[in-house]
């Protein structure tokens, strides 16, 4: 159970870290950047419903937090439920 454990913090992070790159680099890049388009397409489907509850408030765009908290949080359930097998 130790390994799958692992693996579901090593994927929550790596999620997270690409989340953190793909924020910042929308305020860097070209909006038609291929980097960005790539991102886009993974991050997008996941921040568009949270963009859709949770406007902006004072031109900034709290979605991306609120779905890195919303991932650790999954990610902390699913490793105390496998935890206590």
């Amino acid at each position: 159970m130790g390994l799958i454990i692992t693996i579901i913090d090593t994927i929550v992070t790596v999620f997270t870290l690409t989340l953190i790159v793909y924020t910042l680099l929308r305020f860097f890049l070209d909006p038609y950047h291929p980097i960005l388009n790539a991102l886009g397409q993974v991050f997008e489907p996941l921040l568009a419903p949270i963009r859709a509850r949770i406007p902006s408030m004072g031109g900034l765009d709290f979605s991306p937090l609120i779905l890195i908290i919303g991932l650790q949080i999954l990610g902390m359930i699913l490793s105390g439920l496998l935890g206590s097998f």
